[in-house]
């Protein structure tokens, strides 16, 4: 029985988060109250620029590349919305997790080139409340994979 080990918010974090945000940030800073009416230096008007193409690169580096990730006893099996690929449990090589960030993104490396690369990230599902331990989640997958590669 197949169980999905990523958050349900992966497709809306991943394909239409990014979109969305930038076009509405692009229109607000372009339509905010005062920004062309104000005589400011022309490199003034690049800041708000600057800080949408910072934006959008977090968008890029954090949403984009997120996987819908499902696991039963033997196989990973990993999902961008568009194909979907099967990865045995014993091709992990290790289970990492970035508590910095808030929705605690967990990466999963492999042993060896999926066809998705070497490793990826997917969005685990949400806990109220524990902010700086790690997710359960994490752990059980280096146990699954530690127990195929037996």
């Amino acid at each position: 029985m197949q169980r999905t080990l990523s958050s349900a918010q992966t497709f809306f974090m991943k394909l239409l988060f990014p979109p969305v945000w930038a076009v509405l940030s692009a229109v607000l800073m372009m339509t905010g109250r005062g920004y062309r009416a104000s005589a400011h230096p022309p490199t003034m008007e690049l800041i708000p620029f600057l800080f949408w193409c910072l934006g959008m690169a977090a968008m890029l580096w954090m949403c984009v590349p997120l996987k819908r990730v499902r696991m039963d006893g033997i196989n990973l099996y990993i999902s961008n919305y568009f194909r979907e690929i099967r990865v045995p449990l014993a091709a992990v090589g290790d289970v990492t997790e970035n508590r910095w960030i808030n929705y605690h993104p967990v990466t999963i490396h492999f042993r060896r080139p999926t066809g998705f690369g070497k490793r990826i990230t997917f969005m685990p599902t949400a806990r109220l409340f524990s902010s700086w331990s790690s997710h359960p989640v994490v752990e059980e997958l280096r146990q699954a994979a530690a127990q195929r590669n037996r």
